[in-house]
């Protein structure tokens, strides 16, 4: 048991910047505090005690503001930062090395008593803040869930999902990911380095696309122009469709660089 609270208090001190002591992290952090009662209302839902487990859970959920139903199961390593109304169903499964900041909800959407309704969450993920993670699917080791998303679908290993419902985005290079050690650094808040959503790559793309096909089109009047002057029964083209007047810089700064 202690060397559990010892690894929890570990995590937080390597994950957060702001805590400065081991005495600090023990009486002042809400989310080690709903682990430690979490494993007491486990237990008791686990060993036939269901009132009691429940009982302990909402005294937890009084005392940090996070509300775990004592059956989920929840594993080490875990950080609740901040995490303040975080909700986490009955089926759902924490792994090892998560972190899951405030506003949180693993949530189920069937009503089918004894079924698994409830997110699955693989190692090292890391669930922003205010995100919605509904449903018995699986989100994978070392994934991210940025803020605000909507997640109704499974998230690969590694993968970011962002937006309402959520987009999948793949990592670029899965196999340098991770360091010697097959570690992946921490990534607060699921933010990570040049990772836009991909509806926004996709608009950036067609507004090149656009861009480079205008250019196209003032090239050829101005080809059509020089043809003309050699042939004095040719119409000269209008001046207006040798110029570029799409805005392409500004349509870009729109969508987000």
């Amino acid at each position: 048991m202690f060397s559990r609270l010892r690894s929890d208090i570990q995590c937080i001190l390597d994950r957060d910047p702001a805590a400065r002591s081991t005495w600090e992290v023990l009486t002042c952090y809400p989310g080690l505090h709903a682990i430690m009662l979490h494993r007491v209302s486990h237990w008791c839902w686990t060993h036939g005690l269901k009132w009691l487990g429940r009982f302990v859970s909402m005294f937890s959920r009084w005392l940090t503001g996070i509300e775990i139903h004592p059956g989920a199961k929840v594993g080490n390593g875990v950080f609740f930062d901040h995490a303040m109304g975080v909700v986490v169903g009955e089926t759902a499964e924490i792994g090892d090395g998560c972190t899951i900041y405030q506003g949180v909800t693993l949530g189920g959407t069937s009503l089918y008593k004894g079924a698994k309704r409830h997110p699955t969450l693989g190692k090292n993920v890391v669930v922003s803040a205010g995100a919605k993670v509904l449903g018995g699917f699986t989100v994978g080791d070392n994934a991210k869930v940025g803020s605000n998303a909507v997640v109704i679908k499974p998230v690969p290993e590694g993968a970011t999902a962002v937006g309402i419902p959520a987009r999948i985005i793949m990592p670029e290079d899965k196999v340098g990911s991770g360091s010697a050690e097959g570690q992946v650094s921490f990534s607060a808040y699921g933010v990570t380095e040049m990772q836009d959503d991909p509806l926004t790559q996709a608009m950036k793309g067609l507004i090149d696309n656009a861009s480079s096909h205008e250019h196209q089109i003032a090239l050829l009047w101005q080809a059509i122009e020089k043809l003309s002057k050699q042939r004095t029964d040719d119409c000269v083209p209008d001046e207006a469709h040798k110029k570029e007047s799409f805005e392409a810089d500004k349509l870009t700064q729109l969508v987000g660089k």
